[in-house]
């Protein structure tokens, strides 16, 4: 494994028209480019991850997996905008001398695109092999397979969308709120809005699994209790936990990102820009997910010439992309052996 990172000093203009002059990036490899330099597999985290997936997918990633260093040239790049060493709100505006904090130039889903075909090129990659990711991971590798019709071999696109959808759009504006509402959030700190951050957290959590693994998780063990539940424990635990190794800068600006995920933007709708894809495509759906509704991976299998779509079954919901590895490896291993989506 090797940790790297990734510099551009050349101007680079957003969407919105903003030119950066300290573009980086951080990235994370596992394996080496074969001969054929045809071995690579280019893995997309989702909102609060990193680069490293070995640390947040164990599962998938390691010797005798299904994404393997020993066969395969593996790369996860940092997303701009996240606190784990791309360029971020934390980092110093060259212009002011000062952190960016709130002044963070808005990176769309096409902006980190972008970005990371910039990266490509400087590896010397003409070609990728497999590209997968989940949530808005999985938006970015749709984006990208839009951008270069012809880059990508098999693409995985998980518990995803070629659109973020009015109702995610209505879970981030309300986990933004939630920091607004934090007076700490106008401080040009690190801390600012830590604790509207710990409220987003605990909204976001709703959406990310099913009241069947709540159920089944926090359920009580009396009868007796008529506070200090198991759940609210839970939510605050986990915003606690969030709050402890991100920060709500970051936070604020991936939800943004993520809801300006729409691959018809310009392109003459979804439906024309799906067409476009070549990559051999299988949509992977999670059963129970509200954040992502299996309909919505359907519909990108419907649009995408010969593309199959499978659903996990799993009592987690959006989360279960992280969670159901057997299911996943099972069905990636179908897809790129035989062509076929593997049976249930």
């Amino acid at each position: 494994m090797n940790q790297e990172f990734f510099r551009y000093t050349a101007p680079f203009t957003l969407e919105s028209g903003a030119v950066l002059h300290n573009l980086h990036l951080a990235y994370t490899t596992y394996g080496a480019l074969n001969n054929a330099r045809d071995n690579v597999v280019w893995i997309f985290h989702a909102l609060t991850a990193n680069s490293c997936p070995h640390e947040w997918w164990p599962e998938m990633i390691g010797a005798g997996k299904v994404f393997d260093p020993e066969r395969h040239f593996i790369i996860c790049v940092n997303m701009p905008g996240s606190c784990y060493g791309s360029i971020s709100p934390l980092d110093v505006n060259p212009q002011t001398g000062n952190s960016y904090y709130h002044d963070f130039p808005f990176f769309t889903i096409r902006d980190m695109v972008h970005a990371y075909r910039l990266l490509q090129a400087s590896l010397g990659i003409s070609k990728i092999r497999i590209g997968i990711g989940g949530s808005t991971g999985g938006q970015q590798l749709m984006e990208w397979a839009v951008q270069a019709p012809d880059l990508f071999e098999y693409i995985f696109p998980i518990a995803t969308n070629a659109m973020h959808s009015p109702w995610g759009k209505a879970f981030n504006a309300s986990q933004r709120l939630a920091i607004e509402a934090d007076a700490t959030w106008l401080n040009k700190t690190v801390d600012a809005g830590r604790k509207g951050l710990e409220v987003a957290r605990s909204i976001a959590l709703l959406s990310y699994r099913t009241d069947m693994a709540y159920n089944k998780t926090q359920s009580e063990a009396t009868d007796d209790l008529i506070e200090g539940f198991k759940s609210e424990s839970y939510q605050r635990y986990q915003g606690s936990k969030l709050s402890a190794r991100f920060n709500a800068f970051s936070y604020y600006a991936l939800t943004k990102s993520m809801d300006s995920h729409n691959l018809g933007r310009g392109r003459g709708g979804v439906v024309q820009a799906l067409n476009t894809i070549k990559a051999k495509t299988l949509a992977l759906s999670m059963e129970g997910d509200i954040l992502f509704p299996p309909y919505e991976q359907e519909f990108i299998a419907g649009n995408i010439p010969d593309a199959h779509v499978k659903l996990i079954l799993s009592d987690y919901g959006h989360d279960g992309f992280l969670l159901e590895f057997e299911q996943l490896t099972d069905a990636i291993k179908s897809f790129l052996e035989q062509g076929v989506v593997s049976s249930e």
